[in-house]
């Protein structure tokens, strides 16, 4: 049984959950190594724990099937 890199990778969020702006791409590498970022538009604090990346991968999944 071979695993591929893809299933292996974290998904972030691209955008913040509480406003909806885009997060640059250096805030995604920031999320995705602190786990926890601040939303320079909204202040909100985007904390990232294991039910965030279960939840996200499968929104991804779902998107990729349609």
């Amino acid at each position: 049984m071979t695993t591929n890199e893809n299933d292996l990778k974290i998904k972030v969020f691209d955008s913040c959950p509480h406003c909806g702006h885009e997060l640059s791409p250096w805030e995604k590498v920031l999320l995705s190594v602190d786990r926890a970022l601040m939303c320079k538009y909204c202040w909100y604090r985007i904390i990232l724990n294991q039910e965030n990346l279960k939840e996200n991968q499968i929104k991804e999944k779902n998107k990729k099937k349609d």
